[in-house]
Formats: structure tokens, C-alpha cells, sequence
């Protein structure tokens, strides 16, 4: 995310008062902060009606119903709406010119300029981008996506209808691709795990080819070798192969372009490139009931029992972090070693750019605050949003709700002690 443009002067400002803006309202729904800290917001109920409050400010135009409210990288934000029996995508306060019968799951571009969301209209799914529904929909859409510049969406669709109890045709193959609403030739049993390459120009998803085995297809091909499961693909940043978790004899592994390219494990999922594709890792389970990291097939000796998740690698790869359940307590974990701390909640971890630092939202005992490099900050709240570091690394974001009011601070990480 950029965030050169943004306001890094040390200090703490308050924004608004929480308090005095669910004064306003009959009742204020959950709030969330814009990814600069400069704005928060939260869907507020006024004598039956449901609009956005801003700030102070409320959006002009009024819904019978708002939900899935969320800031867009670009600080934009957004919401699904039902007016007069129907739904519209609405953005900044102003909705899509089309309506919809539903919408939701929203997507943003890696710089937010271009939003997607998956719709139905008359019974049929698929997307909209910008405010464009695709010229096709279908019978059923799932697993949706947007390549990281906006140019091309893609979900898993059923390509054929389905009699009811047609066993038949179900296993002769319904469901596909369809990229920017244009199908793969090629059906299969299931499909899920849409991917889509960097540039957005090619697509990849987990299939089933029957009832008993599963593999990759790539562009509407699918890989020759078959296994007992796969989870989603992802595309080489490099060369473009694609590398996926495979199960084959009872066991998990990576597979390049089909080929088995790891040692196995128990599990493996939620593999990740490191940006130049130089680094490849993935949460593994090296032994029975227990789960770490694995970095190019080397797994970190520091286990957790009950899970492992939120795998993050630092900008030039060099790096990883993640987070570790253990009875009933969350652990940060960085390049193989906990924080010393452990929390009732953690989040994601966020590496600073020059990958220096970690931060992390995490919670105790009720109360929000932000950790970095393991110690946390001097102030907690009733809520916190998730940290985001200076482009030098040497400052570090926090957004929280303290005593009602919602704060924005910019910290020195040396502040963190």
C-alpha cells in the first residue's frame, strides 16, 4: 500500500468523538478506520433509515438496510445497500448506477482504483467491476477475484444447468472459469480456488475431474497428474508456473506445474511468494496435531498445537511472520521465534518496508492496542485497527478508540519500549 502521501508527523490527534456521534443515531454499528487513519466510520440507524456516518458527517443519500462497510487502500469507502426492494454498490455515499438483486464480497485493486463485486440479477451470478456487470452471468458463482490492477476479474461458475437428482451430468462436469465473464471450454466436477496471474492475464483454479480426483487448471487446462486434494493455486511471480498444495498418499505437498516440488507433510496450505518469487512459503504441519512455517521446504522448530495463521513475508522476502495458537492464547511469530507475549486475539503481522520491523494488532484482557517488535504500545483501547509503518519504517500508525474517542497517533518505533 502507498503511503508516502500520507500525513507522517509524529503526534496524536484526536478525530472523533465516538460517544457524541452514537448520540446522533438510534443505534451505531461496528466502526472502521480508513487505511490513512484520517477517517472513521460506521453504519448508523436514524427513525428506520441506514446511512454511513463519516467523521460526524452522515452520507446525504439514506438505504433500507447498509452492510459490508470497508475502506477501499484508496481510503475510498464502501457499502452494499437495499433500496426499494433492491441492492446497489455504493461508494463515497453515491451509489452504482446499476442495481442489483443482491451484491457483496467486495474486491479492490492494489492501489483501490478499480472495485469489483460479486451480483445476482434474476436469478443468475457474477460480477461488476466499477459499476460494469459482466455481459454473462450464470447459474452459480463462487470463489471471486481481481487481478491486483484491476483489469481482469474471475470466479467459478456453472456453465450448465442441473436437473434435479441429474447425477449424470453432474459428474460429466457443470462448473468452470469465467474470466472478465467469458467461460473456460472445459467443465469439471468442482471447481474452487479462482487465482489470477500479477498481470491478470491468466487464471488458475483447484478442480475436481471427477468424483475422486483433483488437480490444477491453468487457463482451462488442467495438469496431467491427479491427487487426493488440492488447495488454492498461486502463480510464480517469475515465471509464471503455478505451484499449488497437493495430497497424494495420505500426505500434502508442494507441486510445481504438477510436479511435487516439497518434502510432504501432514498439511500444507496458504502457500506465498515473496514479491520477487525468489522465496516460497507455506503453513505446514510437520508432525500430527502440530503447526509452524516452512520456508523454501524448511520448517521452523517452533510448533503450535492449535494453529497457525496470517503467514506475511517482508517486502524483499527476506522474512516471515505469522501468527500461533496454543491453549488458547495467540503468539506473534517472526523468521521462527514468538514474541514474548501472548495475547487473547492477535492479527495479521505488517512488516515495515525495509522489513526491519513487525507490527501487530493484538489484544489482553479486553483491551486493543499494537505491538511492534513485541512490545507494545503505552496506550490501549476499547478498539484498535491494524497498524501500518512510515516509508522510512521509522513510524509506525495507531488507530484506536480510547475512552470513547478515536485517536490517531503517529509513533516512533523506538517509542515502543
Amino acid at each position: 500500500m502507498e503511503t508516502s502521501g500520507w500525513n507522517w508527523e509524529p503526534g496524536d490527534r484526536l478525530v472523533a468523538d465516538i460517544g457524541a456521534i452514537k448520540d446522533k443515531y438510534e443505534w451505531v454499528e461496528e466502526p472502521y478506520a480508513s487505511p490513512d487513519g484520517e477517517t472513521i466510520a460506521a453504519v448508523a440507524n436514524s427513525e428506520g433509515e441506514f446511512t454511513a456516518c463519516v467523521n460526524d458527517e452522515a452520507w446525504e443519500n439514506t438505504f433500507e438496510r447498509v452492510w459490508n462497510l470497508g475502506f477501499g487502500p484508496d481510503g475510498r469507502l464502501t457499502a452494499c445497500a437495499s433500496d426499494m426492494g433492491e441492492w446497489k454498490f455504493v461508494v463515497d455515499g453515491e451509489p452504482w448506477e446499476e442495481s442489483f438483486g443482491y451484491v457483496w464480497d467486495t474486491h479492490f485493486s492494489a492501489d483501490g482504483s478499480v472495485i469489483a463485486a460479486a451480483i445476482q440479477n434474476d436469478g443468475t451470478y457474477g460480477m461488476a467491476v466499477d459499476g460494469t456487470p459482466w455481459e454473462n452471468l450464470f447459474e452459480n458463482a463462487t470463489a471471486f477475484a481481481l487481478s491486483v490492477d484491476g483489469a481482469h476479474s474471475a470466479a467459478a461458475i456453472q456453465a450448465k444447468e442441473l436437473g434435479q437428482a441429474d447425477i449424470k451430468r453432474y459428474q460429466e462436469g457443470l462448473y468452470t472459469v469465467a474470466v472478465d465473464g467469458t467461460p473456460w471450454e472445459t467443465l469439471f466436477t468442482n471447481v474452487f480456488g479462482v487465482t489470477l496471474s500479477p498481470d491478470g492475464s491468466r487464471a488458475a483454479a483447484e478442480v475436481r475431474t471427477n468424483l475422486y480426483d483433483f488437480t490444477v487448471a491453468v487457463d482451462g487446462t488442467p495438469w496431467s497428474a491427479r491427487f487426493q486434494g488440492v488447495w488454492k493455486p498461486l502463480f510464480d511471480p517469475r515465471d509464471g508456473s503455478v505451484v499449488a498444495p497437493v495430497r497424494q498418499g495420505g500426505k500434502w505437498s508442494l507441486a510445481r506445474d504438477g510436479h511435487l516440488i516439497w518434502s510432504q507433510y501432514g498439511q500444507c496450505w496458504h502457500a506465498a511468494f515473496s514479491a520477487d518469487g525468489a522465496r516460497l512459503a507455506a503453513i505446514v504441519s510437520p508432525q500430527f496435531g502440530r503447526w509452524t512455517v516452512a520456508v523454501d521446504d524448511k520448517p521452523w522448530g517452533l510448533t503450535f498445537g492449535e494453529m497457525v495463521t496470517d503467514l506475511t513475508l517482508s517486502a524483499d522476502g527476506a522474512r516471515a511472520a505469522a501468527l500461533g495458537k496454543d491453549g488458547g492464547k495467540w503468539a506473534v511469530m517472526v523468521d521462527g521465534k514468538a514474541w514474548a507475549g501472548r495475547y487473547d486475539m492477535a492479527w495479521a503481522p505488517v512488516f515495515s518496508p525495509d522489513g526491519a520491523h513487525v507490527a501487530a494488532k493484538v489484544e489482553k484482557g479486553g483491551k486493543y492496542t499494537v505491538a511492534v517488535d513485541g512490545k507494545e504500545f503505552a496506550h490501549a483501547g476499547e478498539a484498535c485497527f491494524d497498524p501500518a509503518f512510515s516509508p522510512d519504517g521509522s513510524l509506525v500508525l495507531v488507530k484506536m478508540i480510547e475512552n470513547g474517542k478515536y485517536h490517531r497517533r503517529v509513533v516512533p518505533v523506538a517509542d515502543f519500549k
